[in-house]
């Protein structure tokens, strides 16, 4: 399986010891679904606030690393990743400052009813989370070089093999509120999706 590089993650909190994050970014894909990034990218200077409703997800692991904003700023950054997650009740909004016209505003949603957004192998970085989680199976604390249950750890992460990584078999998120970086994905279906673009702050929490 081709590796993803992805990152941006400053972690306010390590809840479950830095698990949940995973679970509100599996919504964001911000329309990557062309297959797995090869090459890392640098991250804008903008977060993504993002809500769930339930995120079901199989596959998972976790671990630590930087990455550069454009401009080289370097970031700390939790990476969560599935190899496979349903969303349902997505939301996802970005504040973009434009100069001359004030803020604008894109916000997004998907997954609504018995719709459900789909995602393969799915990598999020965020630095803030909150939500109810379930684990099964999960292993904290192993070395990220040995990490079996998710998706394979980015080429472009920089991690070395013996690094805190943690993962599980399955997951299942609820009432998720975070916010995130960026989001890579092989595969990102959003179903039902709605995009609004306006002036000003409009948020999803």
């Amino acid at each position: 399986m081709e590796s993803v590089a992805r990152g941006k993650t400053k972690w306010r909190r390590f809840a479950v010891v830095m698990v949940p994050s995973v679970a509100a970014t599996a919504a964001v894909g911000v329309a990557l679904g062309q297959g797995a990034l090869a090459a890392s990218f640098s991250i804008s200077g903008q977060q993504t606030k993002i809500a769930v409703d339930r995120l079901e997800g199989t596959g998972f692991v976790q671990y630590g690393t930087v990455v550069k904003q454009h401009g080289g700023k370097t970031v700390p950054v939790a990476v969560s990743a599935f190899k496979k997650a349903e969303i349902s009740g997505l939301c996802q909004s970005v504040v973009i400052p434009v100069p001359g016209f004030g803020d604008m505003s894109l916000t997004l949603n998907a997954g609504g009813g018995s719709k459900k957004v789909e995602a393969s192998n799915l990598y999020i970085d965020a630095d803030s989370l909150g939500a109810e989680a379930e684990f099964r199976n999960i292993n904290i604390g192993v070395a990220a070089g040995d990490a079996t249950k998710g998706p394979a750890i980015g080429k472009g992460d920089n991690v070395p093999g013996g690094n805190f990584a943690q993962e599980a078999d399955s997951a299942v998120l609820t009432d998720v509120q975070q916010n995130a970086w960026a989001t890579n994905a092989g595969t990102f279906k959003l179903t039902g999706l709605k995009l609004d673009v306006k002036k000003g702050k409009d948020e999803c929490f």
